[in-house]
Order: structure tokens, then sequence, then C-alpha cells
């Protein structure tokens, strides 16, 4: 495990390397497992995990936070499933284009375990330009939403795609590389999306996807 810190903000970063003691028989149950359309504007598919999952991975989690975090609570299970990005670029919508937090808290955590053998894309992180938030937490809601709609309705939409770097909107600040059977923990406020690159082939195939674990944590 290492802890690293994302832009000028200095927010923690935990990054852990042989996250899962057994990543094989998780693609293997996420081979034969039922893969459905998601929801709040993931671009591709979910399906549920094994039980013991979260069972065997919350201690190191609960390590983690502590260290990185300071939140010393029991990590609470807020959503946590496989995921595959599959949506094709011409397909996203305009959220699934641009960077988003997943809660504005200082108690949730985000994880990103990655399956993929070959490593595939990773995780990148962005300070909007405007405001220069990295972060957007409920303090800085309002204006952080209110400064990108004016963007969006001043010929700010991003074009079709997913978000490979800089854009006029957004200064990508730190990516986070893919590799097998890493983990990236990171609080849920951080400006971030997928690092989906053109090459990806966006397949829904856990066997051929980009197969993760995506979770949202509460932790006191």
């Amino acid at each position: 495990m290492r802890i690293e810190t994302i832009g000028a903000e200095g927010q923690p970063l935990v990054v852990i390397d042989d996250f899962a003691p057994d990543p094989a028989g998780l693609r293997a149950f996420a081979a034969a497992a039922d893969f459905s359309p998601a929801l709040n504007h993931y671009p591709g598919v979910r399906a549920a995990l094994p039980e013991a999952y979260l069972a065997t991975q919350l201690p190191l989690i609960a390590e983690a936070a502590a260290a990185a975090f300071e939140r010393r609570g029991a990590p609470r299970v807020v959503d946590a499933s496989f995921s595959i990005v599959s949506i094709p670029p011409g397909a996203l919508t305009i959220p699934q284009r641009l960077p988003h937090v997943d809660a504005f808290t200082e108690d949730r955590i985000a994880l990103v375990h990655y399956l993929s053998p070959e490593g595939g894309d990773g995780t990148a992180f962005f300070r909007h330009r405007a405001t220069g938030f990295e972060t957007v937490n409920a303090a800085r809601r309002d204006l952080f939403f209110r400064h990108l709609d004016t963007e969006m309705r001043h010929g700010g939409v991003p074009p079709p795609g997913y978000m490979l770097g800089d854009t006029p909107l957004f200064e990508r600040i730190r990516t986070e590389p893919a590799r097998y059977n890493r983990a990236l923990l990171y609080r849920s406020w951080n400006l971030h999306s997928g690092a989906i690159s053109a090459a990806n082939p966006l397949s829904a195939d856990p066997a051929q996807g980009r197969l993760t674990v995506t979770a949202f944590l509460s932790i006191d």
C-alpha cells in the first residue's frame, strides 16, 4: 500500500497492489454473473459481487482509510458491484462526458479494483478551471454547478467521447494507471473519470472488457 496525493489540494489517493487474494476467482465469478445496464450515469453494465468479497476486503480498507483519510470507524457499504465500461463514445450522455463526484461529504470513500489481466485503462482526476476546484463538497456544490451550468449554456458542452485529458473546462491533474489486482481508494468528492482510451474495445463481456469492482463506502 502506498499513499499519494492528488493535485494542489493534496487529497489522499491510496494505491494497493495485490489487493484481493484470488483475483482469478473473482474473474471466474464475474464470467457467470448476470450483468445489466448500470444506473446513476455509469457508462456500462454492473453485476452483483460474491458475498465473501467485501467481508474479506473490508479490514484492509479500514486500515487504509485510517492511515490515509483519518477515518477510523467501521466501513459501511453504500453500494458495491462488478462494473464494466461499455457504452460507445457517441452514445454517452453529457454527464458521462464530464468529470464527476460521487458524494459531497468527507465520510464517503470510493474504491476501484481493477481486474483486467492486461491492466487496461485507469482513473483520471481533474481540476475545474473556472473555480479551481479539484473537489466538490457540500459547501462548494452550488457554486460549482452554477458555473458548470453557465458553461454548458455558452458552448461548453463537450463533444462525444470519454475524458482523455485537458479540455477547455477541466484540467487533468493526475492519472493513476490500472494494473491487475490493483485497488484505488479516494474521497468521493474528488472530480474524476475513468481514463478510457480510444483503443478500448468497450466490450461488456467480463472476459474481454474493463472489469472492475466499484464500491462506495461511508467511514466515520
